[in-house]
């Protein structure tokens, strides 16, 4: 590894050290699976986090974990190869999603949705199965961001993925190690590492337009503000109740005070979908 690349791979180790401090991702005994897919993302979170297993005081364990969703020439062998390159217990399940997401997609859809929620449902029963206390997935600093406008734009609300999740029925914790990480950066030292980027054949068909649109403003507003994604992620860590309009925290009848919490008021639910 030569100079630069090992630059790169401490200022990637430090954001991703940064982000799991502030969120408690890792614990001692811990049993990670991490979910790689054969793309970029996935492939540096694996290699950061055998680094940081490696190097760190707390004791925890890995286990790479590929589920391979029956993708056309989708190369399996090589994602098995990465693995078996770094040494560590891996796991390879197949559940054929592609039928089905080819099968129920309703024409004009994208196919991202359906796919992640019939993958996630796998992943939250392999995780218990295989002893796995936590699930560690490869979603970086962009990815927060453009759910974060997705959301706002799309759906009506406030939301992104969060850093750390426990599932709905308990039975999983969810963490995104990469959340500071940009994507660039990541790209980059994939490229530099030689690491075997396997491409998903499925979303390569029907690309994403809204999500890439929100990429595209980012990069638009960035041209006027170098620093506008760094902003962003703090403000989704820096939120102000009191200067938005949720009638579940305020009462606004009762017009508290400017700072001051007020008891919270009982709003019904909407039927917003919020992205994740």
């Amino acid at each position: 590894m030569d100079h630069e690349t090992e630059k790169l791979e401490r200022k990637l180790a430090k954001a991703m050290a940064e982000a799991m401090t502030d969120f408690s991702m890792i614990e001692e005994g811990d049993r990670i699976l991490v979910a790689c897919s054969g793309g970029k993302d996935s492939s540096v979170l694996l290699h950061l986090l055998q680094r940081c297993r490696d190097r760190s005081p707390v004791g925890f364990e890995i286990l790479a974990y590929h589920l391979d969703q029956g993708h056309p020439g989708f190369p399996v062998d090589v994602v098995e190869g990465f693995f078996k390159q770094r040494g560590l217990p891996y796991e390879i399940e197949r559940q054929d999603t592609y039928s089905i997401v080819k099968e129920k997609l309703e024409p004009g859809k994208t196919t991202c949705s359906l796919c992640s929620r019939l993958r996630r449902g796998i992943l939250y029963n392999a995780a218990p199965r295989l002893r796995c206390t936590k699930i560690a997935l490869g979603h970086h600093r962009e990815d927060l961001i453009e759910t974060f406008f997705l959301n706002a734009f799309f759906a009506g609300t406030l939301a992104t993925m969060p850093p750390k999740l426990v599932s709905d029925d308990g039975r999983n914790t969810v963490i995104r190690p990469l959340a500071y990480c940009a994507e660039e950066d990541l790209a980059e030292f994939a490229r530099r590492m030689k690491f075997p980027v396997v491409p998903c054949t499925l979303c390569s068909e029907q690309p994403d337009l809204q999500r890439d649109a929100m990429g595209a403003l980012i990069a638009q507003l960035e041209k006027k503000n170098p620093h506008v994604r760094q902003s962003i992620i703090r403000a989704m860590a820096d939120v102000r109740p009191d200067h938005l309009l949720d009638r579940r925290i305020h009462d606004f009848a009762k017009a508290p005070p400017r700072g001051e919490a007020a008891p919270p008021v009982e709003k019904k639910p909407t039927s917003l979908h919020v992205i994740r």
